[in-house]
C-alpha cells in the first residue's frame, strides 16, 4: 500500500498523488495506454499472428489492385477477374467471416450450460450474415462486410470476455480487422 502525498508518475509523464488516483468503472473497458499498446501486441504468439498476416493478403491485394488501375489490369489478364479489385474482398470476406464463425464455435465448445447454448447461437451469427448480406452488388456487398467485420470484433470481445477465448486474441483480432476493414472500405469507396 501506499502513503497519501506519493506521488504516481502515468504512463502520459503525468504525476498523480496516490490518494487522487481513480480506479476506473469495473464494467468500463479502459483505453490501453500507448506504452501497454506495444507490449499488448507482443503477447500474440508468433504463429497466429504469422498466419493472421498471411491471411490478410487477398483483402490487401484487392486494396492495390483498386489503388492501382494498372496492377488490377494485370491481374485480370494473368489471374482472371475474381482475384482483382473488390471481387477478391468481397469473395475472401465471406469466407472469412464463415471460418471465424467456426473460431467461436470452437470457443463455445469451452463453455458448459447457458453459456455454451448462447455461445453456439452467437457463433453462427458471421457465417449467417455472410451468406445473406454479401448479395445484392459490391457496394452493398463490401458495406455490409465492413459491418460483419465490425461486428465479428465485437463478439470476439464477447467471448473473451466470458474467458473463452486466449489473452492475445483481442490483440490480433483488433490487428487484422482493422486491415480487414480498411482494405474493404478502399474496395468499396473508392
Amino acid at each position: 500500500m501506499s502513503a497519501p502525498g506519493q506521488i504516481l508518475t502515468v504512463a502520459t509523464g503525468r504525476n498523480i498523488p496516490l490518494d487522487k488516483q481513480h480506479t476506473p468503472h469495473p464494467l468500463l473497458p479502459t483505453p490501453p495506454h500507448r506504452a501497454n499498446l506495444r507490449a499488448m501486441f507482443q503477447t500474440i504468439p508468433r504463429a497466429p499472428l504469422i498466419l493472421g498476416l498471411a491471411g490478410l493478403i487477398p483483402f490487401l491485394w484487392g486494396a492495390l489492385t483498386v489503388l492501382l488501375p494498372d496492377l488490377g489490369l494485370w491481374t485480370v489478364r494473368a489471374i482472371g477477374p475474381r482475384f482483382a479489385g473488390p471481387y477478391v474482398m468481397l469473395f475472401y470476406g465471406a469466407v472469412i467471416l464463415s471460418f471465424m464463425s467456426g473460431v467461436l464455435w470452437g470457443f463455445a465448445s469451452k463453455a458448459t450450460g447457458t453459456l455454451a447454448a448462447t455461445g453456439y447461437a452467437l457463433s453462427v451469427i458471421p457465417a449467417l450474415w455472410a451468406f445473406f448480406m454479401t448479395g445484392g452488388g459490391p457496394v452493398s456487398a463490401g458495406m455490409n462486410l465492413i459491418f460483419g467485420f465490425a461486428g465479428l470484433l465485437a463478439l470476439d470481445w464477447q467471448f473473451a470476455r466470458w474467458g473463452l477465448a486466449p489473452d492475445w486474441w483481442i490483440p490480433l483480432r483488433l490487428l487484422l480487422s482493422a486491415v480487414a476493414i480498411a482494405c474493404l472500405a478502399i474496395g468499396t469507396f473508392l
